[in-house]
Order: structure tokens, then sequence, then C-alpha cells
């Protein structure tokens, strides 16, 4: 799999928080599936931070009869075959209602997440990956979340504007210039310093995921990238320039191309687009259930499952832990090279 790297022989485990997201939807069961299967077992060493309430639900409803280790800290990570759990009570009195929206869930979903990137900050884990949450159990909750990627920025100091979603899957990998906005307010925040920004933050994590010299493919705003002009002129007065002063910081990037036809070109390590749909569209035909959101431009590797909590599955051992596997590895094999950057 691209980006993923080999561990050197004798290499400690990378050691990677998983919060269980929802713990009323999929979270639970796909954390657990993941954190059992062997390929993340070889890769990584997962601490799934969450309830222990949910955790135990979800386990009994799939069948899975794993030991469950539970820490208090982070920095307590026991070796052995069974499953390590930083439990975080969620839900206090409140009883869990497996497949329900409840401020409950979204308060422990945020929890979780929160705890994870704190870890990672704090150095006891060397990155992060989070089951899908449900936002409107969040927004029941009363706390203000429109994805990952401004979350990851607030918990870490990082100016909102400087994080963007990374898609990846296979050896794709597709950068969003904006993200959860109204497509009108999405339009406004096009603007040749923040295609500016998102071209320098891909650049910078394809060199932290192994691609010594990356070369990145931009779309245009305007169906056929405006066609020269007839259907708009964003692509000349905005992307154009922006890509003009990447190339002269040293980042090689072509386009701006029409979003429709862009991801059948080849020899591209990264696609950037401009607004949510373009990109989404092509990762959720491509990879159904299996692609993997990467959060760039902050301090901590944060990756999250392209896919939502499926509350309408939950406890009924139907959800696949293939995008949390595919995070996972990902997410070892960047923390393997931060390691050998930091070495050498």
């Amino acid at each position: 799999m691209n980006g993923i790297g080999r561990l050197p022989v004798g290499a400690p485990l990378p050691r990677i928080a998983l919060a269980l997201g929802d713990p009323a939807g999929i979270g639970p069961e796909i954390a657990l599936k993941a954190a059992l299967d062997p390929r993340v077992r070889a890769a990584c060493r997962p601490l799934l931070v969450g309830d222990r309430r949910a955790l135990d639900f979800h386990a009994r409803a799939c069948g899975i009869e794993a030991p469950v280790q539970v820490v208090r800290s982070a920095r307590e990570m026991p070796e052995g075959e069974g499953v390590v759990l930083l439990d975080l009570d969620g839900f206090g009195k409140e009883s869990l209602a497996p497949g329900e929206v409840r401020a409950a869930h979204g308060r422990a979903a945020v929890e979780a997440a929160s705890v994870a990137i704190r870890a990672a900050m704090e150095g006891a884990v060397e990155a992060v990956a989070a089951c899908p949450q449900t936002e409107f159990a969040i927004k029941a909750a009363g706390i203000a979340f429109d994805g990952y990627p401004t979350f990851v920025a607030r918990c870490t100091g990082t100016p909102e504007d400087d994080a963007f979603l990374m898609l990846c899957f296979d050896s794709k990998r597709i950068v969003h210039t904006t993200l959860h906005v109204g497509l009108r307010q999405a339009i406004d925040l096009v603007t040749k310093e923040r295609v500016l920004r998102v071209l320098e933050a891909t650049r910078a994590v394809l060199v932290k995921l192994g691609v010594a010299a990356p070369r990145i493919a931009v779309s245009g705003l305007n169906p056929h990238a405006s066609e020269h002009g007839m259907f708009g002129n964003e692509e000349a007065e905005i992307i154009e320039p922006a890509m003009e002063e990447a190339r002269a910081r040293g980042i090689h990037c072509e386009g701006p191309f029409g979003a429709d036809t862009m991801f059948h070109k080849p020899g591209y390590d990264a696609f950037v687009v401009m607004v949510h749909d373009q990109g989404h569209l092509a990762a959720k035909l491509l990879a159904t259930n299996r692609t993997a959101g990467m959060t760039i431009g902050t301090p901590v590797l944060f990756s999250s499952v392209a896919h939502g909590s499926a509350l309408e599955i939950a406890g009924h051992n139907k959800a696949s832990p293939e995008a949390v596997v595919e995070a996972l590895l990902r997410l070892s094999g960047a923390a393997m090279r931060a390691r050998a950057e930091a070495v050498g």
C-alpha cells in the first residue's frame, strides 16, 4: 500500500491512539476489529480511547472475546495479546443507547478524540486515529464541530485556516482546499493565499509520508477548469497565480485540471481539489467504506475514516474495519519516518 513503510527489524512499534468515535454507532466495533487485525498488530501498538461499557457492548454483539487491559494514562502501554483501553467513563450515569442520537454520545466522541490528541501532543503516542462521529449528536451536546481538521487545529493551537483534509485510499491522496461549509461560502474561501497554503501543506505531508519529490495535480473550481475563461475566471485570477507562486517556492504542481477528469491522470502523488464534493465523490465511488482521512497542517499525525457512524447497523456485527486498518497502517509508516528524521 503506497505511503506505508516497512518497520526496521527490532524497532519498537509506533504507539497510536484510536478514539472510539460515537459509542452508539459502529466506532467501537471497527476500533476493536482493527486493533485485533494481524496487519495492524504487526505495524503498531494501538491504544483504544473511550468508554469501557461501549467497548464491552460491541464486543458482545460481535462475539469477540479478546482480553481488555484498562489503563489510566496513555503512557501506560503494556505488552500482550489483548486490547489496551484508556477508559474515559464517557457517559457518567447515562446509559448507552445503540443506534440513537444523544448528546451523551456526542460528548463521549469529542472527549475521546480530545484526550487522544492531547496524548500525542504530550508525546505519549506518536499518532492518532479516530472512528466516525455523529455530528447531530455533537450538536445536541452544544459543542461546536465542523469536522476533524478544524477540531484538531483547535486542540493543537494551530490556525484553523492552516488545517486541511487529505483523503487516502490505495495510492490516491486527495486534499481539500475547503471542506464543511456551504458552497457559496466555499467559493469565497478559494483565495490565492488559501490555495498556496494547501499546496504547501500537501507538499510537506507527502515528504513526511516518504515521497521525496512530490508531484501535485490541482483542480479548477469551475466546470472543465473554466475552459479558458468560458465558464468563470477563478482559475486565471486565483488558482493559476497561486500555483505560479508555489512553483517559485519549489512545489511541483500542475493544472488547473477539470475535477471530473483529473483523477485519471497518472504520475501524481496527490490531487488538490477546491471544494468538498470534488474530492469526496471520487473517493467514495472508488473506495467505498475504506477511505481514511488525514488531517494535515497540524503538529499531530491524525487520521479518521471518511464514512459515517452507521447508526442503523450499530451492534449488528456488520461493519468493516478496513478504513480504520488503512488509517492505522498509514499512520504507522509516517510515524516510523518521523522517528528516522528525528534521529538522523
